[in-house]
């Protein structure tokens, strides 16, 4: 008997609804006019909001999606003959229709990485090419946290690296699509594997954590602002009703509204992750750190789960990746791995 499919998906947490504090934030802020582009109350409040939470005076910009902001942080970044470094992995390099090459005119300097994390040995060997002008020049580096792999780099991690760049010469780029996950994971205020740690721009996601839309560039490097702030108008990323994605970030940063969903979403994905392990055939290929948990399944039940609740395919072959967010429920976990011993019963067997 086909077991009953979660309420919820598990295919990513850009699935999920709008938190209903960030829907009334909207509606709050739509009682008459407000100045555009940014010279409103509500976008003021916020970069007061991004101050206090970075303890300094950092620079606010707000974008549309994730893609864009990836765009406009990096641009800011580079010279015309640099290039960034990368995992192959890494959503500049794979899903985002190659926006960073067309609008940045640089090479992507993309590295394998089993769990899609930049190590310093792998940095090292790129940075040898300095100041050889047959080369591409590395100019910057993204890393993202958490990983497109639902990997965590720790501190240390990302100050051995971050420490090469800045010896080298090389801006440091994050793409945080999931920073709140990596806040509540690493137990950090975000502050302190950020900009404590020598990030010169950070794009700070919110879509997939519980807002409608849009992402913030926060520049902590001044020396990058007046090209960020004009970069972001030429790549068409600068909205003119800037309140209504303000607010939503105001709300969530709120009695830490973000930090909270978050974690959340990332004990669910334990949850999953805890039991797909007591399934037998079920290989679990990264450790569920944040909201993600990467598992391998055999092929004839793989397609006959995604045609009960779908989710996407990942990397390697078979492999499968289930996503968690702030509307999932213990619940839905329970259905999800009920489902998944179902479609093993005699179905574990591969082409």
């Amino acid at each position: 008997m086909t077991p009953e499919a979660p309420a919820t998906s598990f295919a990513s947490d850009n699935t999920s609804g709008i938190l209903p504090e960030v829907l009334t934030a909207i509606s709050e802020v739509n009682s008459g006019p407000a100045i555009g582009y940014g010279d409103d109350p509500y976008t003021q409040k916020l970069r007061q909001q991004m101050n206090e939470l970075f303890n300094r005076e950092v620079t606010t910009l707000l974008a549309y999606g994730g893609t864009g902001a990836n765009v406009v942080g990096l641009q800011a970044m580079l010279k015309p003959w640099e290039a960034v470094i990368c995992t192959k992995s890494s959503h500049i390099n794979i899903d985002e229709c190659g926006a960073p090459e067309k609008f940045l005119s640089a090479k992507l300097i993309d590295l394998d990485s089993a769990d899609a994390k930049i190590k310093p040995e792998m940095l090292q060997k790129e940075i040898e090419v300095l100041g050889i002008v047959h080369h591409a020049q590395p100019g910057a580096i993204s890393l993202t946290q958490s990983t497109e792999y639902g990997t965590l780099y720790s501190i240390d991690e990302l100050k051995e690296v971050i420490d090469i760049c800045k010896r080298s010469g090389l801006r440091v780029h994050m793409d945080g699509a999931r920073i709140a996950n990596a806040t509540a994971a690493l137990g950090l205020s975000v502050a302190e594997f950020t900009c404590d740690l020598g990030v010169d721009i950070l794009s700070f996601g919110g879509t997939k954590n519980g807002m409608a839309y849009g992402e913030a560039i926060i520049v902590f490097n001044e020396e990058l602002v007046t090209a960020a702030e004009y970069i972001q108008k030429q790549s068409a990323q600068l909205p003119s009703k800037m309140r209504y994605i303000s607010a939503q970030f105001s709300a969530m940063l709120e009695n830490d509204l973000w930090l909270k969903h978050a974690s959340h979403a990332n004990m669910m994905a334990a949850q999953l992750a805890e039991g797909l392990e007591t399934i037998e055939g079920v290989e679990l290929t990264q450790k569920a750190e944040v909201n993600a948990a990467f598992l391998k399944l055999p092929s004839q039940s793989r397609r006959l789960l995604q045609d009960w609740s779908y989710f996407y395919d990942w990397e390697q072959e078979n492999e499968v990746r289930l996503m968690t967010s702030f509307e999932t429920t213990a619940e839905d976990v329970k259905k999800m791995l009920e489902g998944i011993r179902w479609a093993m019963g005699g179905n574990a067997t591969d082409e």
